[in-house]
């Protein structure tokens, strides 16, 4: 078995020989349908088996894939669809066809996957796929053939196609495959979204290398019983996941206190226990990467024996850094792999030069020559180094900014002393121009039981030990507290699960900064509820 999918208590599983089969026959569907090679094709479904026959089949006729997040709004998929000359879509199931269908480019071809019916004029996989079943493409695939487009998330201005290549696939997955220790026939869990490198590669690309075996999470309110049906031995998940993962296994144990009663009653009994019942008990390597993970957050699943190793890549140049399981260092990525160059910057930005990077974005030679320079990529992330060898993350370039005294603040190191009290799970420090920083946030689902007096006294415990640590300028003086969480739904959050600042700073800007201007005045540390 290759795939196997959940469909409440039922299960679908294809062999090898049988996705073999299906990606065969789409690839030389499109050498029929197109006559030629070349062309971008879409892909818009949630995760399923499907989505890799696409996926592959598209590549093995000479042509590219560009995934679609299915949370994506309306306005950026018509900018993709239209960058890119999109001739063909595939649609499977999708939060956001209500949105996609209104900006479809006039001429493209719909593909139905298997299961989903749409009201718009489309083909359907059975129909194109059958008459073609037993045979092979003839077309011949080349190390460097343009394969996907995979579009940043936006954090900042106009999302780039970043292009990838089979070798821009092939060697960061070999590469963290033996870093991760991933034996042949690993199991993979598939609940991230497709259109996420990291799952693309990490999930996808690795069972395919590493022979593996996948299992596809039905949905996201089937995570805790399809885990555990999986049992995975690698598994990837940005830091907003793990926070929710743990929000989820406090309010089993009914508060933070109850877990620590029951972890010094008996913490080995009670880590096995958790470990079994999130199916993590055979995990070999759990990686939390994406954007910045508390070290709060890593010494909590210490507790319960499950290791989280941190890691860094991006779009253009995945897995160069990443932890292992004997050389781990909390709030650390970790150290270059080996073969990869690492230099720092005199304004401390990350470089980083390795075989299998990007070799740019996707008509955008400006912005290519930025990044790309003499085989060197230019992350966008500043760093530091301790004498080990061990490489930090002190945030992105773009995200330093200035307070009144014109001084600079790094925000992550800062958000990560401010993520160590037990009721806010998502957090973003604002101080650009303003007296005083100040940190937004937004409660968890088990803070919002607790009464105001006690968030409060907790909030402001915790303000007056981070402003122990940093520097003068840097100090909070406020702190707003969200009514509403932050979502992809409401543009926080990007679909790879980021946060945008600076659409928390649209939302709460104007309000902190009088406080920043009230807390420098009276030299109090405020409090407010939005």
């Amino acid at each position: 078995m290759w795939l196997r999918e959940y469909a409440g208590e039922a299960t679908h599983d294809w062999t090898w020989a049988e996705a073999h089969r299906e990606i065969n026959a789409l690839a030389a569907w499109q050498e029929s349908f197109f006559g030629n090679t070349g062309n971008c094709v879409g892909l818009l479904s949630k995760n399923c088996a499907h989505w890799y026959f696409a996926d592959f089949g598209t590549i093995a006729a000479g042509n590219f894939v560009v995934p679609m997040f299915t949370t994506l709004a309306g306005e950026t998929a018509d900018y993709v669809m239209s960058f890119t000359d999109m001739k063909l879509l595939f649609v499977g199931e999708t939060e956001n066809w209500d949105q996609v269908k209104l900006v479809l480019p006039q001429d493209i071809i719909l593909v139905c996957l298997p299961g989903v019916e749409l009201e718009e004029d489309h083909l359907r996989w059975e129909d194109i796929v059958a008459p073609f079943r037993n045979r092979m493409p003839d077309y011949q695939c080349q190390p460097e053939d343009l394969v996907s487009l995979v579009f940043t998330s936006g954090t900042t201005g106009v999302p780039k196609g970043v292009i990838q290549t089979h070798t821009s696939n092939i060697i960061p997955i070999t590469r963290f495959s033996k870093a991760f220790m991933v034996d042949i026939g690993a199991r993979y869990f598939s609940y991230l979204p497709l259109s996420h490198i990291a799952e693309r590669q990490i999930i996808e690309g690795s069972s395919l290398v590493n022979c593996g075996e996948v299992h596809f999470n039905e949905n996201l309110t089937t995570l805790l019983r399809d885990l555990p049906l999986c049992r995975p031995h690698v598994m990837f998940g940005p830091p907003r996941v793990w926070e929710q993962l743990q929000q989820g296994i406090i309010g089993q144990f009914g508060s933070q206190d109850a877990v620590d009663a029951a972890l010094a009653a008996d913490s080995e009994g009670v880590g096995k226990m958790m470990r079994e019942k999130l199916g993590l008990d055979e995990a070999g390597y759990l990686l939390t990467a994406a954007a910045p993970t508390p070290p709060s957050l890593i010494h909590w699943y210490d507790r319960f024996g499950i290791k989280l190793m941190e890691g860094f890549g991006q779009t253009e140049c995945m897995g160069p850094i990443v932890s292992s399981v004997d050389q781990r260092r909390v709030g650390s990525v970790g150290k270059a792999m080996p073969g990869v160059e690492v230099r720092i910057s005199d304004d401390d930005e990350l470089q980083v030069r390795a075989d299998g990077c990007s070799p740019g974005y996707y008509k955008m030679p400006e912005k290519t020559a930025e990044t790309f320079v003499d085989g060197w990529v230019y992350t966008g992330d500043k760093v530091k180094i301790d004498d080990d060898g061990f490489y930090y993350i002190t945030g992105r370039v773009k995200d330093y900014f200035k307070t009144i005294q014109g001084k600079f603040v790094a925000p992550t190191p800062i958000e990560n002393i401010f993520a160590e009290n037990p009721h806010t799970e998502q957090i973003c420090l604002l101080g650009r121009g303003y007296s005083k920083t100040v940190m937004t946030c937004v409660l968890s689902a088990m803070a919002q039981q607790l009464s105001k007096e006690i968030i409060e006294a907790t909030l402001l415990e915790r303000i007056e030990a981070v402003n122990t640590e940093v520097e003068k300028h840097a100090r909070i003086g406020a702190v707003v507290v969200s009514a509403a969480p932050w979502s992809i739904e409401n543009g926080v959050l990007t679909p790879t699960l980021k946060i945008r600042r600076e659409r928390v700073e649209d939302m709460f800007g104007e309000k902190a900064a009088q406080l920043a201007r009230r807390s420098a005045e009276t030299g109090k540390i405020l409090i407010d509820w939005s």
